[in-house]
């Protein structure tokens, strides 16, 4: 009877070393498959910079100085209450939009215009020129909906062609100011009344890519754990062929 209770505890002891082995190698596999992930994940969530996405930073940037020098013209020159508030929304809400796009283009090495395009500033002298008169007010509203029509047309292309997802949300947390301006001139009648309050500063691209980091993160966790998910398969599938040898 000695013999055989002997035999059984000896089986058992190495059971359970087998048992501590493969799951010390199972710990190391999975350790190794999380510190790969993690020394990748800063690639995984940086994305291209498309001739798109650097078009649109530019043209973005170029917009917001042109709109700026429009409202403080239009403070300067307007006739009318409306316009003058509109402009004054202008040079604001642009002024802190353009600050986020600066932001993200150092970030992603794109050079930046120093001054609005040529046409951009040729359409403010022509309006500049009825400065004090009716007229000016009038031409000053036609050129914002006609430019910010043209604005809002190039977010939309950004957001449908773009790759790099920190331009995209900056189009994106664009979008609505652009729209909002919009309202104000739309058809070249002044509505000020639809100023929907200030932009806060940094609220644009920048804050809005933070949400696209951790989409990536999240994306880059996924991969990981699919990657685990199928280490740990591998491990079990290993076992019970071992196990099936030894039953043999």
């Amino acid at each position: 009877m000695g013999a055989p209770r002997c035999s059984a505890r000896s089986d058992g002891r190495r059971r359970g070393r087998e048992h501590v082995v493969r799951v010390t190698r199972l710990t190391s596999v999975t350790a190794l498959v999380i510190a790969i992930a993690a020394s990748t994940a800063p690639y995984a969530a940086a994305a291209p910079v498309s001739d798109q996405d650097t078009g649109f930073v530019r043209s973005a940037h170029q917009g917001n100085l042109a709109e700026m020098a429009a409202g403080q013209d239009a403070q300067k020159h307007a006739t009318s209450a409306c316009v003058k508030e509109v402009g004054r929304v202008l040079v604001r809400d642009h002024g802190k939009l353009d600050a986020d796009v600066k932001a993200l283009a150092a970030k992603l090495d794109i050079a930046l215009p120093a001054t609005p395009t040529a046409e951009q500033q040729a359409e403010l002298a022509s309006v500049r020129a009825k400065a004090g008169t009716s007229a000016y007010d009038t031409a000053w509203l036609k050129t914002q909906d006609a430019a910010h029509t043209k604005t809002l047309a190039r977010i939309d292309s950004e957001l449908k062609a773009g790759q790099n997802a920190e331009v995209k949300a900056a189009a994106r947390a664009a979008r609505p100011v652009v729209v909002m301006h919009l309202d104000m001139v739309r058809g070249g009648v002044c509505h000020a009344a639809k100023d929907a309050g200030t932009v806060r500063a940094g609220s644009g691209g920048l804050l809005a890519a933070e949400g696209s980091d951790t989409l990536a993160a999240a994306g880059v966790a996924s991969l990981a754990g699919g990657g685990l998910l199928a280490v740990l398969g591998a491990a079990w599938l290993i076992r019970g062929r071992r196990r099936t040898n030894q039953d043999r």
